[in-house]
């Protein structure tokens, strides 16, 4: 039986990372959480950073988790072996049906909009180059783990490189950081702040989002044990300091009032300081960014997909390797057929936004798993150990609790956010059966 290759080394794991993290939020998002802190850039500097800690927890807790246990499927293969079958089934079905697919579609659509900030486009215009987008990237990642993988180092230094560039060039040539002294406290106390604060995080975690899937590759890394653990952390810091980096340079360009009322803070903040040419550089840049992160997702989620099917709880046919390319073939060409589904949809963001708490359900419980997998493996060597254990793990489940329970407080506040909670709750129920299928189908 054809299996994968374990090919990806402690470079390669680090640009799945990143790059796939990295898409448009911290073009779009900065101004965003400003206005949900109330102007205060200290709070927001203070949200941005928190989420980046908020990830190294994460990170370090996947990637003790992925050390031990280096096979492909990530979050689903940590919830299957520390809580059973059935909550992993639940965790894949919701990644295939809206959580990743659905990323996948949102990208190419961001990738197609900012194209048309270059070349004219119609709306059917663009969605052809959302659907050709995918379907170039399915094959690049059907063709070959190694080849996919070069791909998203390439874009990942590309686009990197533009980041830095350009945010050192809005420090250096921002006339706006001696505002910044007076707008760095809290305008907000009690209650008020700390909902703020809830709902920014929720804004910087989105923008974060991504990072939970380069656990999916471990199958395909060469010295897992010795690479994944650096690769997470190292991953997790440079994430963190470039969305510091641009947060402070876009404050220096705008200052805090003008950033705080933008809602295309790179652009804006671009063509304020280096003229209206600057437009067509953001728009080059997102579109390497989307293209990178809708790549790092192929590269990652299918594999989900596939040990599912390993574990005989899919489509039979998705367990497939690729004799050749050696890779999850019909897994990738499932997510990348059912991206296009959703990408020529239309109007299917609302939904992706109701789910994004499902999300966070089931990464607090893949880190959760640690603590009976622990038990499980008491007096046997952990080739890696999350420091700081349990406190570290611990932490990161109680901020994913305490993210899916803001997100259910807002949805009864708002009409329109409980109906997506509504929807939500729906699709995940729906898993249930399909589970049961499944089992009985291959008993």
């Amino acid at each position: 039986m054809t299996q994968l290759v374990r090919t990806l080394r402690l470079r390669d794991l680090v640009f799945i990372f990143v790059g796939g993290v990295i898409g448009s939020g911290i073009f779009l998002t900065p101004g965003i959480i400003l206005r949900q802190v109330n102007g205060s850039a200290g709070m927001a500097l203070l949200v941005w950073a928190a989420g980046g800690a908020l990830i190294t927890l994460g990170s370090l807790t996947y990637a003790e988790l992925a050390a031990a246990n280096p096979e492909a499927g990530g979050l689903y293969c940590y919830i299957r072996d520390g809580f059973g079958r059935a909550a992993a089934f639940l965790c894949g079905w919701s990644l295939l049906l809206i959580m990743a697919s659905g990323a996948e579609a949102a990208l190419a659509r961001a990738f197609a909009r900012y194209a048309a900030e270059i070349i004219p486009l119609s709306p059917a215009e663009m969605t052809a180059i959302a659907v050709a987008a995918i379907v170039a990237l399915t094959v690049v990642n059907v063709w070959g783990t190694r080849k996919s993988s070069n791909l998203q180092n390439y874009a990942t230094v590309i686009k990197v490189g533009i980041i830095l560039a350009f945010g050192i060039g809005l420090l250096a040539l921002g006339h706006h950081g001696r505002e910044l002294p007076s707008a760095m406290g809290a305008t907000q106390t009690g209650f008020s702040l700390f909902s703020s604060l809830g709902l920014a995080m929720i804004t910087v975690l989105w923008a974060y989002e991504g990072w939970q899937y380069a656990a999916c590759s471990a199958g395909e890394v060469l010295q897992p044990q010795k690479d994944i653990p650096r690769a997470f952390f190292f991953g997790a810091m440079a994430l963190t300091a470039i969305y510091l980096l641009m947060v402070l340079a876009y404050l220096f360009a705008l200052g805090p009032v003008a950033a705080t009322a933008s809602d295309a803070i790179a652009a804006t903040a671009g063509t304020a300081i280096l003229g209206p040419w600057a437009g067509k550089l953001i728009a080059l840049t997102v579109l390497v960014a989307t293209l990178s992160a809708a790549n790092g997702l192929l590269l990652t989620a299918p594999r989900v997909f596939y040990a599912m099917a390993n574990d005989k709880l899919f489509f039979k046919g998705l367990a497939a390797v690729h004799p050749k390319f050696r890779t999850p073939a019909a897994a990738i060409i499932c997510m990348g057929a059912w991206s296009i589904v959703l990408a020529c949809v239309g109007k299917f963001s609302e939904l992706i936004g109701g789910v994004v708490f499902v999300g966070w359900i089931f990464y607090g419980l893949g880190a959760a798993a640690i603590f009976p997998l622990r038990r499980k493996s008491r007096g046997k060597a952990i080739p890696y150990r999350v420091p700081g254990y349990p406190w570290t793990p611990l932490l990161f489940v109680v901020a994913a609790g305490s993210i899916v329970g803001n997100a259910i407080y807002a949805a009864f506040r708002d009409p329109g956010q409980f109906k997506n909670l509504a929807v939500a709750i729906v699709l995940l129920l729906l898993g249930l059966p399909a589970y049961f299928f499944w089992r009985k189908k291959n008993a």
